[in-house]
């Protein structure tokens, strides 16, 4: 079976990697509008309404017109912006927490964010097994390839070669917050200090944990292995996302300049006394971004879900 694809927004970032991905792939039909009509109404609503499947890569007001527009068909919608992630009658795309089945059955799907795919990754499965607690005031640090700020942020880094850091959402208000609080089932947004640095794709996301101040009877021998084995038992059959468990000998975690694209997600642990770090590393336009969107096409559709994955 062909399934018929439009991708809204094919001409940005996440949608050029989309379609880079499901290049050569038979399964799949792509719906393309020429330069000319890619930004016409009618001619979206007219590619929405004849696919089987949307995948829309745009901002978040134009993702909810694009909503609008396929209005009265039976079109299955991915979006990869912020709009419905918390929206009632959106599935949440994170099928490593919300379960395959849901996304396979869900006619509305909503791609995480970057930053939350790591946060949620490291923290939501610890507190589903009442490991860490839900009402913790927690932190995360992370940083971000320029691509995750779309084209205008790919210009300024490239027009300007000074920037070695950005640190941004000073104003503690990110847009990712709500996302991290309610998947991970949290009384408390964490506190989130994003910042981009010169590279391209990847990222790091970092949550620190002060086990002398969390410190009960869970941790009275070394949180390592208990950390490490709620992770393991949570995605011990992911192909996607990996639990590294041999850190002793690691003593930094690199992102590359010239990174290749990569859709899995690798997970770390690293305890001192007292003190842990919960670390994801992942590709903000891989798992991040695109990569989740063909994972979670290839669930709604019936597929192996790694397909056309780059892993």
């Amino acid at each position: 079976m062909t399934h018929r694809i439009f991708i809204d927004g094919a001409a940005g970032t996440t949608g050029l990697e989309i379609r880079d991905r499901l290049a050569g792939r038979d399964e799949f039909e792509l719906i393309v509008l020429d330069d000319e009509r890619r930004k016409d109404m009618s001619a979206r609503r007219d590619a929405l309404h004849e696919a089987d499947v949307a995948i829309l890569c745009l901002p978040d007001e134009a993702a909810r017109e694009a909503v609008t527009l396929a209005d009265g068909s039976d079109t299955r919608i991915i979006d990869a912006s912020s709009a419905h992630r918390v929206a009632d009658g959106w599935t949440y795309g994170f099928p490593e927490l919300i379960g395959r089945d849901k996304i396979a059955e869900a006619q509305f799907v909503s791609n995480p964010g970057c930053y939350p795919t790591g946060f949620l990754a490291l923290v939501a499965p610890l507190v589903k097994a009442e490991i860490i607690e839900p009402d913790w005031p927690y932190t995360v640090n992370a940083v971000s390839g320029y691509s995750g700020g779309g084209n205008a942020l790919i210009d300024r880094f490239a027009d300007d070669q000074s920037i070695a850091f950005r640190a941004y959402g000073l104003g503690l208000n990110h847009k990712h917050l709500p996302e991290m609080q309610a998947y991970a089932q949290l009384g408390l947004a964490p506190v989130f200090s994003p910042a981009v640095v010169p590279a391209h794709r990847g990222m790091i996301v970092d949550v620190p944990l002060s086990l002398d101040v969390m410190m009960d009877e869970k941790f009275e021998e070394p949180a390592l292995p208990i950390l490490l084995n709620a992770l393991q038992k949570h995605y011990g059959e992911s192909e996607v996302v990996k639990v590294k468990t041999d850190t002793a000998d690691i003593s930094e975690l690199l992102l590359r300049a010239d990174a290749e694209p990569w859709d899995g997600m690798e997970l770390f642990v690293f305890e001192g006394d007292y003190q842990a770090r919960l670390i994801a590393r992942l590709d903000n336009l891989g798992k991040g971004a695109s990569g989740a969107a063909i994972q979670n096409l290839n669930i709604m559709c019936g597929l192996p879900e790694t397909t056309g994955l780059r892993l």
